[in-house]
């Protein structure tokens, strides 16, 4: 299965290449991979260092850990969206509150960690027979 994965990422990434090479746009790429190196070493890497050493001695800090990971992952997806100044060109084209819409999925994200919390304290507390 490793073989099969491997030759299918292979592939796609051949694929990326050349249509990289013939669409004409290798130094936009190039800026932006280079944003995202220097982003990713200077901003993302030293916070999640930084809020896992602050975590070390929650008691429940694999719970919290993923739950701050799920968020992260989804605050990233949403930022282009959140950040993006006044309304489009075109209103079809983010059509939706995407605020209320991130605020609410970070919301659940909190939900479902407490549940699984409080599920893992009162199995923790409760006798088995």
């Amino acid at each position: 299965m490793r073989i099969v994965t491997g030759a299918v990422g292979l592939a796609l990434m051949a694929v990326g290449g050349t249509l990289l090479l013939r669409g004409g746009q290798l130094s936009d790429v190039a800026l932006w991979l280079a944003g995202a190196i220097v982003l990713h070493d200077g901003v993302v890497a030293p916070l999640v260092l930084g809020v896992g050493l602050l975590l070390a001695a929650v008691p429940a800090r694999r719970t919290v850990r993923g739950a701050l990971v799920v968020a992260g992952a989804l605050t990233l997806v949403a930022l282009p969206v959140l950040l993006r100044p006044g309304a489009p060109n075109n209103p079809t084209v983010l059509p939706l509150d995407y605020l209320r819409n991130w605020l609410l999925a970070l919301a659940g994200v909190a939900v479902v960690t407490a549940v699984v919390l409080v599920l893992r304290w009162v199995r923790l507390r409760v006798p088995r027979r």
